[in-house]
């Protein structure tokens, strides 16, 4: 099987990867915080760049879509969202 290995932030001289026996961890070295463990060196990958996202206080989840630019129109036929480049046509 062929390992993926998950490519890290450009920010990330400002963080360190510490693989130990329990699991993967980050370290944040303008704090000394350590996160983890991680099962795998992508979780904590993921951990350090999404980690402390969280939706606002009051957001509905039209707003936070719309906020990372995902289309509000759903198309009928495949239950996917639009595309945004095309124009959107009702039949009716």
């Amino acid at each position: 099987m062929k390992q993926i290995i998950p490519e890290i932030p450009a920010d990330s001289e400002k963080k360190r990867f510490i693989e130990r026996p329990d699991g993967f961890f980050w370290q944040d070295l303008e704090t000394s915080a350590l996160y983890g463990p991680f099962a795998t060196l992508i979780d904590a990958v993921n951990d350090m760049e999404y980690g402390d996202a969280q939706p606002e206080v009051g957001e509905t989840l039209a707003e936070a879509e719309e906020e990372i630019g995902i289309a509000g129109w759903i198309d009928p036929d495949t239950g996917e969202p639009a595309e945004e480049e095309r124009p959107h046509i009702n039949e009716n």
